[in-house]
């Protein structure tokens, strides 16, 4: 019968394949029904990989991610430090996908989500697009072009309607969050954080 295997101080359920030469940080945990393809990687410390997550070959995943239950992560998704992937959010990696007719891997386009950015339940991310440090997306919408730092998105397809704090709560008019953070807004429409003195514990 097959074992969890704990090996290099990360933990892989039983039920899950997880090819030997991708690359695995300390302390991260792969949960149920979970394969991580040969070239995928590297894998960053501290990361929880929910249950039937499928990580396929060319996708990066920095360190303290949390990837959530039916999540697939295709050929050129890169994901940077503490991104939070909702349950059954979707990445696209084919702006014209024909099974007649497939363009192979050098054909693929890239999706970046950088870090701190979290992606609701849901979400369709369209391929080819950077999501910015610290972005919100809301549950089930579909983004189809670039999303600035701290962008809250909603929507079909997605919309700014506002702006987060770096803690995940929305910041007022004056560019303020109750948990004491400051944001100054620049040109561009970009924010970028001021204060950085708290009354919670986030980081």
């Amino acid at each position: 019968m097959k074992k969890d295997i704990i090996s290099n101080n990360y933990f892989t359920h039983e039920s899950s394949y997880v090819h030997d030469s991708v690359s695995i940080g300390d302390n991260t945990k792969i949960w149920h029904f979970c394969h991580v393809q040969e070239g995928a990687g590297p894998i960053g410390k501290d990361c929880i990989i929910g249950q039937n997550v499928y990580v396929g070959a060319n996708v990066k995943i920095g360190d303290g991610c949390k990837i959530q239950n039916n999540v697939s992560l295709y050929d050129g998704v890169e994901l940077e430090d503490y991104v939070f992937c909702g349950p059954s959010c979707v990445f696209t990696n084919d702006l014209t996908p024909r099974s007649k007719h497939p363009k192979g891997h050098n054909y693929r386009t890239k999706t970046l989500v950088k870090h701190g950015a979290s992606i609701g339940a849901n979400a369709t991310i369209v391929c080819e697009n950077t999501i910015g440090s610290w972005a919100m997306i809301g549950a089930g919408a579909v983004v189809t072009g670039d999303v600035p730092n701290y962008a809250l998105m909603l929507g079909v397809p997605a919309r700014q309607v506002g702006w987060v704090c770096v803690c995940g709560l929305r910041l007022g008019d004056d560019f303020s969050c109750t948990c004491g953070r400051l944001y100054d807004i620049l040109s561009g429409n970009n924010i970028v954080l001021k204060h950085e003195e708290t009354s919670c514990d986030t980081n």
